[in-house]
């Protein structure tokens, strides 16, 4: 049973909501904030890379690198390792977008923490930390155990 009532991703919901809505003056559409982060992660990536990070359909990424590059946020150089595509790079645009991005989401989180006591805050973040730490770790392995934990309760619920 989940304790925490999925409150974790609602709140991030609602955070994204706001920002997202404050980043259309910019504007930028989720779509297109996935893209430019996934460039940003990956200077250089091809197209094709983008919607197989993404999982989007090829027309999406095509669309959503050409509206980036026009609105100045991604450049294209020539790929010297295969003629046909080309490898993405953001710009310091992008930069400036996703520091705005960062800015929007910590003043959100910030009014959010205003009720607490400064001492239950930095209890808050330590619990925090500890969590995000665990939930990294499980990603960059590949998610392992949830893979295992998952397959166990689709056993279970076939039994």
């Amino acid at each position: 049973m989940d304790i925490t009532r999925r409150k974790i991703t609602k709140i991030a919901r609602e955070v994204s909501k706001f920002t997202v809505r404050t980043m259309r003056k910019d504007g930028i559409g989720t779509g297109e904030f996935d893209v430019l982060h996934v460039i940003r992660k990956n200077p250089g990536i091809t197209q094709a890379g983008v919607y197989r990070i993404l999982g989007i359909d090829k027309g999406a990424a095509a669309r959503q690198t050409v509206n980036l590059e026009a609105k100045g946020y991604l450049q294209r150089t020539e790929n010297p390792a295969d003629g046909r595509s080309q490898l993405l790079f953001a710009t310091a645009k992008a930069d400036n977008l996703k520091n705005s991005k960062a800015r929007i989401e910590a003043a959100f989180y910030e009014w959010l923490l205003e009720p607490l006591t400064e001492e239950d805050r930095q209890e808050f973040a330590r619990l925090l930390d500890l969590i995000y730490q665990r939930c990294k770790a499980e990603s960059k392995a590949g998610f392992p155990e949830m893979k295992q934990k998952m397959a166990e309760e689709r056993e279970d619920e076939d039994a």
